[in-house]
């Protein structure tokens, strides 16, 4: 039998080397059945993404899985670009915006594990403009009065999302609108205006900002991770993206992830469909990623490919090693998948609510984290952890199960959220 199993890996590993591009890191290959999943039943995955397509849905996705540290199924479907009929192909990179977050937030953790900062540092301490924040005391109130911050912002903030700052272009608050139009990290003219400063400009403009809400008060999904990359450029005296790759993007052999893709791979750059299925309207225009911004975006700013993003879920799944390598600690891993807003921090919305729709995820460090078997109406299990990114990618990993899911997509707009939701349910009923 275990003869057997062997040959029938290797066959689905040459089946797949000829079928794919040869890709510079790549986890091992084997049969779904070795790793109790459904061959059969992870093919609904295909077929269901297949009818998007074919409905305008969709142009295309490239799904990625793997089960103890192996891969079991990797499938490219649909279009890089169905206007210029190019097919999609599994070493296509995408805009992956949020995504960004987690690798700055585990870059973070790298650096207070190094005792070169801590998660109860005050940003007073890297920008001494920060000391006396000013916070709206009413956000609903558009001509809201402002009241001195009761405590300064620190990094475990940035890192859970409750700073108090936001990002105005989501904001229900016309108040915040036009105070961080006034400070300027918003214009309705200029898409991510926050990205076209230089660092220094952010730093000043966040600055200047009233918070939504008091420090530690609050989780709001926001600009947070933003401000971070400057703290890391502060703390490290480089440039973000040397940083992230000297110390994670390099050693975990993600060479295609980047803040701006070089002119020799930009032919590889997934693109959206040009109507938004969900609007009839235009679909919503996606960044440049051939040019660099004004700075470079720890919230929103990395492009990358599901190969590589799958190198970086199954490093933090084996508890922070990969390759033999170790980047984190297992003790620091399972601190940054824990609940970091318990029962004393609001959640207007929830975590889950952001990503895919539903309740009964808390938030982590860098990460949302599911708190049950129940009350999320989505399969997973108690501890797994996910994020995504507005342009449609989307990850999770799930210790219980030692199961990490990459669907890379360019689908902003609503549908993402359903899609997210599709593909955990596809995935999990193929488990045996």
């Amino acid at each position: 039998m275990k003869t057997f199993r062997i040959a029938r890996a290797l066959a689905l590993s040459l089946s797949l080397s000829l079928a794919w591009p040869a890709l510079a890191a790549e986890l091992p290959v084997a049969a779904p059945a070795d790793h109790d999943m459904s061959q059969e039943r992870l093919s609904r995955i295909g077929t269901v993404i297949r009818s998007e397509i074919d409905a305008g849905r969709t142009p295309g996705a490239v799904v990625m899985i793997a089960r103890n540290g192996a891969i079991v199924h990797a499938e490219a479907l649909g279009w890089q670009d169905k206007d210029a009929g190019k097919p999609l192909t599994r070493d296509a990179i995408f805009r992956a915006y949020s995504m960004t977050k987690p690798l700055v937030s585990v870059l973070t953790m790298m650096l207070v594990e190094e005792g070169r900062l801590q998660l109860t540092d005050s940003m007073s301490k890297f920008f001494p403009q920060f000391a006396n924040m000013q916070v709206l005391s009413n956000p609903a109130d558009p001509n809201s009065a402002r009241e001195p911050a009761k405590r300064q912002i620190t990094v475990q903030d940035l890192l859970r999302h409750t700073s108090g700052l936001t990002y105005a272009e989501f904001t229900r608050f016309d108040s915040v609108k036009a105070a961080y139009s006034e400070a300027g990290l918003f214009s309705s003219q200029v898409p991510m205006k926050a990205l076209a400063l230089t660092p220094e400009q952010q730093i000043d403009a966040f600055a200047r900002a009233p918070l939504v809400w008091q420090p530690g008060s609050t989780f709001e999904y926001s600009l947070s991770t933003d401000l971070l990359g400057r703290v890391l450029e502060r703390v490290s005296g480089k440039s973000l993206s040397v940083l992230l790759d000297e110390k994670l993007l390099a050693p975990l052999g993600m060479h295609d992830t980047h803040f701006v893709v070089p002119a020799s791979k930009a032919a590889r750059i997934a693109e959206p469909l040009k109507v938004d299925p969900a609007t009839g309207g235009p679909t919503m225009p996606l960044l440049n990623v051939t040019q660099p911004t004004g700075n470079e975006s720890g919230g929103a700013g990395i492009s990358t490919t599901a190969d590589d993003y799958l190198r970086f879920c199954q490093m933090l799944l084996n508890g922070g090693t990969l390759d033999g390598r170790r980047y984190l600690s297992r003790s620091t891993v399972a601190l940054m998948t824990s609940d970091h807003l318990g029962p004393k921090v609001a959640t207007p919305v929830q975590p889950g609510e952001v990503l895919m729709g539903v309740q009964g995820y808390t938030f982590g460090l860098g990460f949302m984290v599911r708190q049950g078997a129940g009350i999320a109406a989505v399969h997973g299990s108690e501890g797994d952890f996910a994020w995504g990114g507005i342009g449609g990618t989307f990850f999770w990993v799930d210790p219980r199960e030692q199961l990490v899911g990459v669907m890379m997509a360019q689908t902003p707009g609503a549908i993402r959220q359903p899609y997210r939701r599709m593909i955990k349910t596809l995935v999990y009923q193929a488990l045996e």
